[in-house]
């Protein structure tokens, strides 16, 4: 059994170091897949695979699981060729800083190594910078459009259609938020929640209309609603991107995909909707307001 373990360590020797030169090589092109920025006009099949291999959005980082794949896999390589090489991986290192030409080469490459993780590294943290957007509920801007909701119709949560301009017999809270959002979105969210509770009306719907649905698609439309602890009758509605963003645009609503973060720049738009199916109060920013439209009628 020894001499067996000891020829499959021998068969090993200059494998071993191609088999590292490999990995190297597999995790800097995966890692620029991941994280080489992107512009406008960027080929489908790269936004569709870094959404399903990384969680990304379109020039946008990984997701906490992409983060994951992208850092454990290499290690997890590399700790099998230790296992099974590792003498073997030793004794060609000690023959690599024998040579002169095989030493400079591999100087080389740790230099362009170091360099493109120092991009890489660059490109991240700016990203992340951008990320940390302030958050205000101050005054904000207020006006009384008394204009109808557009007869737009998208689906909601459990996959009903579902139309702004039907929503009568009812007050309604409608806002704009998207999934992926970690800072204004879920802020606003839940402030709206708390307003309503704090104005102690029940009756008044919630609709988030959503800002991404390249990503929050309808099937995905409950794990955001729970994510959101939202009230069985309120509504996340999503459609196709040509819908949403018809949606949007009716509506007024600007909106602009982050290059560096993928992420959606928007304004807190809040609309308060009356009974008739009218936009009674338009608010840009200042959502903390909202409480004392409600007390007002």
């Amino acid at each position: 059994m020894e001499n067996r373990v000891e020829r499959v360590r021998g068969a090993g020797s200059g494998v071993a170091m191609g088999a590292l030169i490999a990995i190297a090589a597999i995790t800097a092109v995966w890692w620029g897949l991941a994280l080489w920025p992107t512009g406008v006009g960027d080929p489908e099949w790269l936004l569709r695979t870094r959404a399903a291999c990384f969680g990304a959005a379109p020039g946008g980082l990984p997701d906490a699981g992409g983060w994951v794949l992208l850092i454990g896999e290499p290690l997890g390589m590399v700790g099998v060729l230790l296992a099974v090489w590792g003498r073997a991986l030793r004794d060609d290192l000690r023959r690599l800083r024998a040579d002169p030409v095989r030493r400079l080469v591999a100087i080389g490459l740790v230099i362009a190594a170091v360099v493109g993780v120092g991009l890489l590294g660059v490109r991240t943290t700016r990203a992340y910078a951008a990320m940390r957007v302030p958050i205000s509920g101050g005054p904000g801007v207020v006006v009384r459009p008394d204009a109808r909701v557009p007869a737009v119709a998208l689906t909601d949560q459990h996959g009903r259609r579902v139309s702004l301009a039907a929503m009568r017999g009812r007050a309604s809270l409608v806002t704009f938020a998207f999934g992926h959002c970690t800072t204004v979105c879920p802020t606003i969210v839940r402030d709206l929640m708390t307003a309503r509770r704090a104005a102690l009306r029940p009756d008044i719907r919630l609709v988030i209309v959503t800002l991404d649905p390249w990503r929050d698609t309808p099937d995905r439309l409950a794990t955001i609603a729970s994510h959101w602890n939202l009230e069985p009758d309120d509504h996340v509605l999503s459609g196709s991107e040509a819908e949403v963003n018809a949606a949007l645009d009716s509506l007024g609503i600007g909106r602009r995909r982050s290059g560096i973060t993928g992420d959606i720049e928007h304004a807190a738009t809040v609309l308060v909707i009356d009974e008739h199916g009218k936009i009674a109060w338009r608010l840009e920013g200042g959502w903390g307001r909202v409480g004392d439209l409600l007390l007002r009628r």
